[in-house]
């Protein structure tokens, strides 16, 4: 028998369009973005088991950004380049169906993303038999996801998956109150 993991599904045009659109009003540089070794490191260590991480990519003009694609493939993550016509949501059809196929495995699930489309896949996954949770920037995950009881975890916060603060604005809890932070 296999020994149980946690799958790591990564939507990256989701994070880099939330990072880009709404929180830095322009193409993220480098360092504002994701380090994706930290992500899967992070749900080692959450979940004390095994970790594959896949990382869906839009290949639909026909091209692979094969720098990326060998850096992940450094970070043992498993490409996923998907390609289809022009209205389809190629990366989204392809989470949604990798989420449907892990309803016959026992394995949990950590999902990469703010957004929505994801939330019935992950409420039928969220069925008490394995653990299922989001990774993404708090404040502009999906509020959906708070309803169907599973863990949120801050990639900026609790995941440390990026090397330079972002200049977010959040609600902060009177007790994680830490004045230093806005006096430097």
């Amino acid at each position: 028998m296999a020994e149980r993991r946690t799958f790591v599904l990564v939507d990256g045009e989701n994070i880099d369009a939330t990072l880009g659109n709404s929180l830095l009003g322009r193409r993220p540089l480098p360092e504002e973005r994701p380090r994706w070794e930290r992500v899967t490191a992070y749900a080692r260590e959450l979940w004390d088991q095994p970790v594959t991480g896949l990382f869906f990519l839009n290949a639909s003009n026909g091209q692979l950004p094969a720098a990326f694609v060998q850096a992940l493939l450094a970070m043992d993550y498993r490409p996923v380049p998907l390609a289809g016509r022009s209205d389809e949501k190629v990366v989204d059809v392809g989470i949604q169906r990798t989420l449907d196929a892990l309803l016959g495995r026992e394995d949990d699930v950590l999902l990469v993303s703010h957004d929505a489309d994801f939330a019935d896949h992950l409420m039928r996954l969220a069925d008490g038999s394995r653990r299922v949770g989001v990774l993404a920037l708090r404040e502009y995950a999906s509020i959906t996801y708070d309803t169907l009881g599973i863990e949120v975890h801050d990639l900026e916060d609790e995941v440390g998956a990026f090397n330079v603060p972002l200049p977010r604005v959040r609600i902060i809890a009177l007790e994680d109150f830490d004045p230093e932070r806005f006096l430097r």
